[in-house]
């Protein structure tokens, strides 16, 4: 049988304004949904500590610019097994050979010898260690050294801190609207989880202690942050 136009889009306008798409929460008729964006961090004493630290060497020829590097790679390697730091925590990041050439008006560019390279990231488990690690280095050979960076080795624990304040910061921030429209806070209706920013260090600096001939290194503190996205469902 069929209907006329007419017919059938009367009865797609008198459908129940209730209708939901699947899978969308089910809501009251006199409910009111309101959207919440909160952010929150959380800090504390970084426990893991980075520094990257290289050798430089040069000769006539490249054979021996590496020859040299390796020899005195080897004491700085051999220094960081001294303070403690385990294999697994010793990274080469870099072994690198470049000729040095000698500019002259006029002339070709000319090779007067090699440069060579090798860079490797230490990690360090016990942060207090760093000042005795970078004199260690520099006193085994090592003259390049960049950092240190500071972080948290499980910083789990520190995001679930952050979340739990963020979403009381999202359910204070519901109750003040819902006050205001002279309404209460239902329930939740969805969470929503933005990136989660990793460990950065805080400007709040705290140093270590250092015994006076080590180099002097501030630890401070680092500090996660968690973006939440929050619809809470209002009414009477």
């Amino acid at each position: 049988m069929r209907y006329p136009i007419a017919a059938l889009l009367a009865l797609a306008l008198s459908a129940p304004a209730a209708a939901q798409s699947p899978g969308a929460p089910l809501l009251p008729p006199d409910a009111t949904l309101l959207s919440v964006s909160a952010q929150a961090e959380a800090s504390r004493a970084p426990d893991i500590a980075t520094v990257s630290a290289g050798v430089v060497t040069q000769a006539a020829d490249g054979n021996t610019a590496m020859r040299q590097n390796a020899e005195q790679m080897n004491r700085v390697l051999a220094a960081v097994r001294a303070a403690g730091v385990a294999d697994r925590d010793v990274q080469t990041s870099g072994i690198n050979l470049h000729p040095q050439y000698r500019y002259e008006e006029n002339q070709p560019p000319r090779i007067t010898g090699y440069q060579a390279s090798n860079t490797v990231n230490v990690k360090l488990r016990d942060v207090a260690k760093m000042g005795k690690v970078l004199d260690a280095l520099v006193a085994s050979g090592a003259n390049q050294i960049n950092g240190p960076s500071f972080g948290i080795d499980n910083a789990e624990p520190l995001y679930d801190q952050a979340r739990v304040e963020a979403l009381r910061r999202a359910r204070d921030r519901a109750d003040t609207y819902a006050k205001a429209l002279d309404l209460r806070v239902r329930r939740i209706v969805s969470i929503s989880e933005g990136g989660a920013a990793m460990p950065v260090p805080m400007p709040r600096m705290a140093a270590m202690k250092a015994e006076a001939y080590d180099t002097p290194v501030a630890a401070g503190e680092s500090s996660v942050s968690v973006n939440l996205d929050v619809v809470f469902e209002l009414g009477r």
